[in-house]
């Protein structure tokens, strides 16, 4: 019986032996295939995600923080259009231009934009010139945007049923050819909140190709910001040339208005441009301020303007008379003040001078 025992216990032991010593075995050959292959194989799956993934993918978080900083003008009791252009040659938008090349982990705003519709994760809408629809119809593809912008690029095919991807390099991206940007914005007064505001519905890059007859400039897709804000809201950018550090982000540069754009031109219904009716620098000039002027002049008018004249307080805190006083009493005052001048002013009346009696001479 002891020797059964002993035998037992032996096929046991042998049994679970014979898997160990092959999953070794496999073990084994996968180290050896690797070494033969090189470290770069072995990792191939970590660097394919890193290539493919180079700006983050949105949480639930940055998604949620989107919706809740997305304005709504839909209960907006008036509401104007206005379309600005944005020269980046300009010093106060220099931000959004450099750096031309990534450096350092820092890209432009044009750049951003196009790694991001390279890896699918942005999808931008046809330029169409004061009728911009933001539907699956009007959706860039691509590859008509790489052709149609003339940009350089490697088509490489899909396994299978993938979809062939494009391998564009870095220093093909006209990054710097793209001088300039059309943003779309919305001048609105919500009722219902008491709120006056501007929303900004999209931003258009502008490139400039240079031909044989000069520089032409050309429209190329609208971007929704809405779209693009929870990108930029994490790029720092430097805003001024005394202070290098970078504490706006690219969302806090549009968001507070530090750019400097002209209008040209305003939602309309004959859909003109101001050049339409404004044929010289100073005409378009001059409209130009009278757009901004009427922004300016309809919220003032939306609110109650306190009266200077009452809030006028001398040195030890008390009201002065001026500001007592209504705006008749000024009046009158002035009016009495004036008289009291006038009086004051006019020349003294000349004295009657006394009859001179002739005298003679007795003898």
């Amino acid at each position: 019986m002891k020797r059964l025992y002993y035998i037992a216990t032996l096929i046991a032991a042998l049994s679970a032996a014979v898997p160990m010593q092959a999953q070794e075995d496999d073990s084994n050959t996968q180290q050896q295939q690797t070494r033969r292959r090189g470290p770069e194989s072995s990792r191939g799956g970590r660097a394919d995600e890193k290539k493919e993934s180079g700006l983050p993918e949105l949480t639930v978080r940055a998604q949620d923080m989107n919706e809740r900083m997305t304005q709504n003008i839909g209960n907006a009791r008036w509401m104007r259009v206005i379309y600005r252009q944005i020269d980046l040659t300009k010093e106060q938008n220099a931000p959004l231009y450099y750096p031309i090349q990534p450096m350092n982990g820092q890209m432009n705003l044009f750049s951003t934009i196009f790694q991001l519709i390279s890896e699918g994760k942005l999808t931008v809408y046809e330029y169409l010139d004061g009728y911009e629809d933001f539907s699956d119809t009007y959706k860039v593809n691509l590859k008509d945007l790489l052709d149609r912008c003339h940009i350089y690029y490697e088509e490489v095919p899909g396994k299978g049923n993938a979809a062939s991807s494009f391998v564009v390099n870095e220093s093909d991206i006209p990054s710097a050819d793209v001088k300039s940007y059309y943003v779309k914005e919305a001048w609105y007064f919500d009722q219902n909140n008491s709120v006056f505001d501007v929303k900004i519905l999209a931003i258009c890059p502008i490139l400039t190709v240079v031909g044989d007859i000069g520089e032409n400039t050309m429209a190329m897709f609208w971007v929704p910001y809405e779209n693009i804000r929870p990108y930029i809201n994490t790029s720092y950018i430097m805003t001024s040339n005394i202070n290098n550090a970078m504490t706006f982000t690219m969302d806090d540069y549009f968001r507070r208005r530090m750019f400097e754009g002209d209008i040209f031109k305003t939602q309309n219904l004959m859909n003109q441009p101001l050049q339409a009716y404004c044929p010289t620098p100073d005409s378009l000039k001059k409209e130009q301020d009278r757009i901004e002027g009427q922004l300016v002049a309809f919220e003032k008018s939306l609110y109650l303007q306190p009266d200077t004249a009452q809030l006028a307080t001398d040195s030890k805190g008390k009201k002065t008379k001026s500001a007592t006083v209504s705006a008749r009493g000024q009046k009158t005052e002035a009016v009495k003040e004036n008289k009291e001048k006038a009086v004051k002013t006019k020349a003294p009346k000349a004295q009657k001078s006394a009859p001179v009696r002739s005298v003679r001479r007795r003898q």
